[in-house]
């Protein structure tokens, strides 16, 4: 059976994972964004989601069987958040909809389901951890809700199946991205290793001491792309994450370790990398220019406000993955494994250096 997928956001962390791996698996692949880049195996369409004009044409004679949503534009308030993310799925599918064709659409939101949204995140009363799929939604405005309603809105009036992922911080690549604490991590720590700087955890105590995990951009494909196929899946929402748990006071000195620097013991003060890392756009361009590095725009890598609002939470965040278990997903990944593996590919792609 031919299946043919429209990624949407295929050039982020999540979107271009997902297109790489139905392109290895026969898919007939399109790959939608702004500004879409030379991806293998995908076709690029460029088109902007809040323009219905421009998303009409560029989807004028494509007809996708399965829709991975991606993407989502941040505002300075959770209600332009809502109004603007809610209506690039409303567009999205709207679009899409004279052909017919569409049988499923997975959507990829994120642990605010839980957590609240940027201006009340973990504030408030939270469901105890592990986070589980039938804890249900927090009494806040949360544009992960906006864009979930226009699925499920879709969904009952198209008659398409769907399926909603959440996973915890994404390791992965994506240059330009901006949450991106794989990366981020990479470049300060070379940072670190080049002025001699100590490798010193930004974060808070709670992060320091309490259980956490996170999700490999491979291993979230993977539960998507299996949800998309199975029909026990459908219209099911389901968290998603490596499957072990750490604690940062190991992790942070696995990290260190790899890139050869020296860890500072933390003494409980944060230190946000956005201090940290504050005047280090000229000693970047100039790591860059010393290794020939592809990327010597610091802006375009780091994502210091976000990692710095993943390790500077005052609460524990631990994952539940029993649902997706029961349906037959059997996905795993070590969390160290799935740094190092990142790391493997920035150095290989001369995105940091070799050494």
């Amino acid at each position: 059976m031919t299946r043919t997928a429209l990624v949407v956001g295929a050039t982020g962390i999540q979107g271009s994972e997902i297109s790489a791996k139905l392109a290895a698996d026969g898919w007939t692949v399109h790959g939608l964004a702004r500004t879409p880049q030379d991806q293998p195996g995908v076709t690029p369409v460029a088109t902007d989601l809040l323009d219905p004009a421009s998303l009409a044409q560029a989807l004028d004679g494509l007809t996708p069987t399965h829709v991975f949503l991606t993407t989502w534009l941040r505002q300075d308030t959770e209600a332009e958040n809502i109004r603007v993310n809610g209506t690039m799925v409303r567009n999205l599918l709207d679009a899409l909809r004279p052909a017919g064709s569409v049988e499923h659409v997975a959507l990829v939101t994120g642990l605010k389901h839980y957590l609240g949204p940027f201006e009340a995140y973990g504030k408030g009363t939270l469901p105890k951890t592990p986070f589980r799929e039938d804890q249900g939604r927090l009494d806040v405005a949360n544009f992960y809700y906006a864009q979930e309603d226009e699925v499920f809105a879709a969904a009952e009036r198209d008659g398409f199946g769907y399926s909603i992922h959440r996973p915890h911080t994404v390791i992965g690549k994506a240059v330009g991205n901006t949450m991106n604490m794989g990366t981020t991590l990479a470049v300060y720590a070379t940072i670190c290793k080049a002025t001699g700087r100590p490798f010193r955890f930004p974060g808070s105590q709670v992060q320091w001491d309490a259980l956490t995990d996170m999700t490999d951009a491979g291993q979230l494909a993977d539960q998507v792309i299996w949800a998309a196929t199975t029909p026990e899946a459908r219209n099911e929402d389901f968290n998603i994450v490596n499957g072990d748990v750490f604690r940062w006071n190991w992790m942070w000195h696995r990290i260190g370790d790899y890139f050869g620097v020296k860890v500072e013991d933390f003494d409980g003060t944060e230190h946000p990398l956005e201090d940290q890392m504050q005047d280090d756009a000229a000693v970047w361009a100039d790591i860059a220019r010393q290794h020939g590095l592809a990327e010597r725009d610091l802006t375009r890598l780091a994502s210091p406000w976000h990692t710095d609002a993943d390790l500077g939470r005052p609460i524990e965040v631990v994952t539940d993955m029993s649902k997706s278990r029961a349906l037959g997903f059997t996905g795993y990944i070590a969390t160290d494994r799935a740094f190092f593996d990142l790391f493997d590919r920035l150095r290989a792609d001369g995105i940091i250096p070799r050494n």
